[in-house]
């Protein structure tokens, strides 16, 4: 799998840990949207596209973010119903929706993206750039 596009859209404004996002393009054929280049503690990395984790409500049913302390549908008070395997099944109130199976593709996509951020910061002009790898014909 060869990756054949990288879109980068720097972030401007109060977040200073959020750089930018990247929009990746496989094969010509795949598209993966808001994977977001953070500024961590030991540097720049990616982190992929995530949803926020629901826990329903004990009174209605109704879905809520997990965290809430009422119930968005029906207003009732939603105290310590999430179980502690739910939790360490969860790991945090948001779970990835499309990410690397190995660790090689992982470090392979990072640098790729990494190395079209790096660009873009040292182009500082556009909104965007697009890096492509098309193999030659």
């Amino acid at each position: 799998m060869e990756i054949t596009e990288i879109r980068v859209f720097l972030k401007e404004g109060q977040d200073k840990k959020l750089k930018a996002y990247t929009t990746v393009t496989f094969d010509d054929v795949f598209v993966v949207r808001n994977i977001k280049v953070i500024q961590g503690a030991n540097g720049l990395f990616i982190a992929m596209p995530s949803r926020k984790m629901k826990n329903p409500c004990a009174s209605c049913g109704f879905k809520n973010e997990i965290g809430s302390k009422f119930c968005n549908q029906c207003g009732a008070s939603i105290k310590g119903e999430v179980s502690a395997d739910k939790v360490k099944d969860a790991k945090a109130e948001h779970r990835d929706i499309a990410h690397p199976i190995t660790q090689q593709f992982r470090e392979y996509l990072q640098s790729k993206i990494l190395d079209a951020y790096n660009k873009e910061v040292a182009n500082e002009g556009g909104s965007s750039q697009t890096v492509e790898n098309r193999p030659a014909e």
